[in-house]
């Protein structure tokens, strides 16, 4: 774990439990030395300290990567350096980069090696040792799941990296948790209209899915939302995180009577099954007297540099691309491709929003108890962070904003070019009641 120190003001809001009051939980796993009189890890001196825990190491290193990078950049702006990208366009003005109420931030990091027991243990070290009153991060759902818990546990704000499960904010979510990025329950409202005007109705489909909690909320999405126009499935069978070689899976696919083959894979999973997929032909064949279909429910800039000429034609959502003409998405891109040399993916852009989306809630809620900046975020409603009008919504901390369907450009201009915004799905299509995928907030936890 390193420690980077980088040269990073007040009302109060609280969120009253049912009886009028916050109930806090009782950790169990943390050392006294980590408790404070008012909250834990109360910052007492010119600095404040956040947690960035990232697969560093892993199949979901590349997003780790860029979600370090998109940390780092985020607190630069918050403390005054650089353009101050999406500060400037941000709606809420309550930053002005001098730091968060007075204070510098600095920023520690850990690996979260794409395990969820290594990401706990990285992200208390980061409470205990550290002092970081906030922790985000995370290119896993299981991983964001089990640090979200121990966030919960401990008493600091969760503020999920990148994490697609329905779980994260479904049956799983906490109080101290919030996520920026959309589920698996958006991409299959956003998706399946665009897969049905594009392959037809009547499809037999075979699945091939990650074998954890984000796998199987992205199948079951699917099948959700494609099953009304025909979409049977053939086989659903389940591969484990980092496989690399997935010959063993995809041979019985060429019997199976299947004429879509959906791949529930992230990073270089789907990199490699994808890959994997197209030489051993799948695209060429004629099943059920249709063209074979490769559907990657869950795509991103940097999977698509990966599989290369492989994505080509290939359907999938995402929370934002690069590509985005609007100011923020602009801002953003100019700010992290000068930096960095290259633009940014969506990994990247969810935890740089997450970071200022905390930073700004501190702001304004004048404090960095976690009761009142959960509060100050709950119902909070904001533009130009680069996807249009969003909502964090209170009842389940899940945010709401137009989702991209995009495919592989058949003709890119550059290594980076390769995802074309097929069609915007407004927020309204993706929307559902709070208390669809179960789960309880529960109260907040101060950690004292």
């Amino acid at each position: 774990m390193t420690l980077i120190r980088k040269p990073l003001s007040r009302r109060s809001i609280l969120r009253a439990g049912a009886a009028g009051g916050v109930a806090l939980a009782t950790p169990t796993i943390f050392t006294s030395s980590a408790w404070s009189a008012g909250y834990l890890n109360e910052p007492t001196g010119s600095t404040v300290t956040l947690g960035f825990n990232v697969p560093q190491s892993g199949p979901y290193a590349d997003e780790g990567a860029d979600e370090l990078r998109a940390y780092q950049l985020a607190v630069e702006h918050i403390n005054g350096e650089g353009d101050g990208g999406m500060l400037n366009t941000f709606t809420s003005k309550a930053l002005k980069g001098n730091g968060v109420l007075g204070k510098k931030v600095e920023f520690v990091t850990g690996d979260t090696q794409t395990k969820s027991d290594a990401a706990r243990a990285s992200a208390k070290r980061m409470i205990e040792k550290d002092g970081a009153i906030m922790i985000t991060g995370g290119s896993s759902s299981g991983v964001a799941i089990a640090v979200q818990s121990l966030c919960q546990e401990a008493g600091v704000i969760f503020m999920a990296g990148l994490t697609h499960s329905n779980d994260t904010t479904g049956k799983d979510r906490r109080a101290n948790g919030f996520r920026h990025f959309f589920n698996t329950e958006m991409t299959g409202a956003a998706l399946a209209p665009v897969l049905k005007n594009a392959m037809g109705e009547g499809r037999k489909v075979y699945h091939l899915t990650a074998d954890y909690t984000w796998g199987w909320s992205q199948e079951g999405s699917i099948q959700k939302y494609t099953e009304p126009f025909g979409w049977d499935t053939v086989a659903a069978v389940r591969t484990p995180v980092g496989a690399g070689d997935f010959s063993q899976y995809l041979t019985p696919v060429l019997n199976s009577g299947a004429d879509v083959l959906v791949l529930n894979h992230y990073g270089k999973d789907m990199v490699n099954s994808l890959t994997q997929a197209v030489q051993f032909g799948l695209r060429d064949k004629q099943v059920n007297g249709k063209q074979f279909e490769i559907v990657v429910p869950l795509f991103s800039r940097l999977m698509a540099q990966g599989a290369g000429d492989a994505i080509k034609g290939i359907f999938g959502s995402t929370a934002w691309n690069w590509s985005l003409t609007d100011e923020g998405s602009q801002a953003f891109v100019k700010s992290f491709g000068q930096k960095y040399g290259f633009p940014p993916s969506q990994a990247a852009h969810t935890c740089y929003c997450q970071t200022l989306l905390y930073a700004d809630a501190a702001e304004r809620a004048g404090t960095f108890m976690p009761s009142a900046l959960g509060a100050a975020l709950e119902d909070f409603e904001f533009d130009g962070l680069g996807n249009g009008p969003t909502l964090y919504r209170a009842g389940d901390h899940q945010c709401f904003k137009d989702v991209l369907v995009v495919k592989g450009k058949e003709n890119p201009s550059s290594q980076f070019d390769l995802l074309e915004v097929v069609e915007v799905t407004p927020r309204a299509q993706v929307e559902y009641p709070a208390d669809m995928l179960g789960g309880e907030l529960g109260a907040y936890n101060n950690g004292v």
